[in-house]
């Protein structure tokens, strides 16, 4: 929920209500570097919305699978984009993605999606059309948004911005001990070389190598730093 900001007084008559945008927490890093989990329990610690931009890219890439469009045919993926019957909103204070209704979950994770959502993620028409999607929750609410260019790209004024990474060796046992099999080193080269949006760490961007953390120890990390860059109320 918006507040009013400070009220602007002109001259003796007139007041103007200056309206302040949400906080947008930006959380970026590369596969298995924890971001998932660290984002939402940092929206759980303050009270804000989390936003998995990763499962949005994935639906997309899911979707298409189902069609038998190759994901790197950017010609049929950009005309599928305006039909696609997937819905982006939340439940409770976490975002979700339905599609014709269904929650999308498992699915998002299935080998197929595993494979191809690098490819599709790095198309400029997709990353357009969920640009939009992904600002206009932080329209309405504070949110808590992980992603790859959330920084950089779809939030580039935010103040509070982490870029949390981890070794590839820990990255990789990471995404072993969730059953996934894709290559880290060949989605961190796919992420950080496609032309759009590459995976890159914001200059201003709180770096957090989790290799030796926990959960918590980030968390604790990155909530206490944002508290201490909110304004304090007068």
């Amino acid at each position: 929920m918006q507040h009013p900001g400070p009220a602007l007084t002109c001259g003796a008559t007139r007041t103007i209500l200056v309206r302040m945008k949400p906080p947008a927490i930006a959380i970026d890093g590369p596969a298995a570097s924890g971001k998932s989990t660290v984002a939402r329990r940092v929206a759980e610690e303050l009270g804000y919305t989390f936003i998995n931009t990763g499962a949005m890219y994935r639906a997309i890439a899911w979707h298409l699978a189902r069609r038998g469009v190759a994901a790197t045919d950017r010609e049929k993926i950009c005309a599928q984009l305006g039909h696609m019957p997937l819905q982006f909103g939340k439940e409770g204070t976490v975002s979700t993605v339905l599609c014709e209704g269904k929650r999308l979950s498992a699915e998002l994770t299935e080998p197929e999606v595993n494979e191809s959502v690098s490819s599709v993620a790095a198309i400029p028409e997709v990353r357009a059309f969920l640009l939009q999607k992904q600002r206009e929750y932080n329209e309405r609410e504070a949110v808590v948004m992980e992603g790859r260019d959330i920084g950089t790209v779809v939030f580039p004024d935010t103040p509070f911005k982490y870029f949390v990474t981890a070794s590839e060796e820990v990255r990789a046992a990471r995404r072993a001990a969730q059953g996934l099999t894709d290559s880290i080193s060949e989605r961190d080269k796919n992420d950080r070389e496609r032309a759009c949006s590459p995976l890159t760490q914001a200059a201003d961007a709180r770096v957090i190598d989790t290799s030796d953390m926990t959960i918590e120890q980030v968390v604790t990390e990155i909530v206490t730093d944002i508290r201490n860059k909110m304004p304090t109320k007068s």
